[in-house]
């Protein structure tokens, strides 16, 4: 597997690298550690001081020479390759321009299969928080994107998020042929909007609300059980759930209530007026989730 990993000098970046820990036992063949100065909003910010642009340029490009050395410890540490022969190739980049653009045209250069980054850091400017760089990068990436909000250092316990859409099954695959340690347990939860609002559903009998959400609750067990079968298949421990509720909300419960350590959900690529509304549900988990995100589009095995 090809892993991009967007860095700067933040905790968040460290743990971004730290994940690498979690992989361990199956180390990805190359790890490419990106650091972009965003030279643009230099220049913006400046724009009336042409020689101070350059020179706080010239500044920020040496610091991040010294970030993407510091951070290639880092990575090799997390592999354990500090003092055992190389079984990943680490290489760095240090560029310029936006940050959440040239973080996704990079990894899609690369041919990356996971672009990783913390949810915060990437900028000291405030409106580049989530929402923003992790946002945007989650939004336009044509590949997996993993964003880090807390330490993951291993993968315990991984809540996959699951519907009827063809992208649960990549998803599904790429957990299993790139991702996950074999210790690794999943629990596949499937939540189905309500049929009816709960006022409607106050005029009608329990009988008849059964009858209503039966067909999606079956197709919703099914769906569950097929990935059951996947991951059992490949040695994972795996326990199933079907709710029918608020999807995000239930989704979220979940991940707070069992401690996961990773949440992983498939989602479409978008393009055009869509990446201003991006997929609402993709982008709720991201922003509320206790805990890291992983969000699964345009991979192929």
């Amino acid at each position: 597997m090809k892993m991009m990993i967007a860095v700067d000098g933040s905790e968040f970046a460290e743990w971004s690298v730290q994940m690498l820990e979690a992989v361990a036992s199956r180390p990805p063949d190359s790890v490419t550690l990106v650091h972009v100065v965003d030279s643009a909003s230099l220049k913006s910010s400046a724009r009336k001081h042409a020689a101070l642009s350059k020179q706080a340029i010239a500044a920020m490009t040496k610091a991040g020479d010294h970030i993407l050395r510091r951070f290639e410890g880092l990575a090799k540490i997390a592999l354990k390759q500090a003092a055992t022969k190389p079984r990943t190739a680490i290489d760095t980049i240090l560029a310029h321009g936006r940050v959440a653009d040239t973080v996704t045209k990079l990894a899609k250069q690369k041919k990356a299969d996971l672009l990783v980054l913390g949810s915060r850091g990437l900028s000291d400017a405030e409106h580049y928080l989530l929402g923003s760089v992790s946002r945007k990068v989650s939004a336009l990436a044509s590949c997996p994107v993993l964003v880090v909000k807390r330490p993951l250092t291993t993968l315990s316990h991984v809540l996959f998020a699951a519907d009827a859409s063809r992208h649960t099954h990549v998803a599904g695959r790429f957990l299993c042929e790139r991702l996950l340690p074999e210790s690794a347990h999943l629990t596949v939860l499937s939540v189905v909007q309500p049929a009816l609002t709960e006022l409607a559903a106050k005029y009608l009998s329990k009988d008849q609300l059964e009858q209503i959400s039966a067909p999606k609750r079956q197709a919703a067990e099914q769906l569950v059980e097929k990935l059951r079968a996947r991951f059992l298949a490949e040695g994972y421990a795996v326990t199933t759930q079907v709710r029918i509720d608020s999807v995000t909300d239930t989704i979220l419960r979940q991940a707070t209530s069992s401690k996961a350590d990773l949440l992983v959900a498939g989602s479409r690529g978008l393009t055009g007026s869509e990446r201003l509304e991006w997929g609402s549900v993709s982008e709720t988990l991201l922003k509320y989730a206790p805990c890291s995100v992983l969000i699964v589009r345009g991979w192929r095995a």
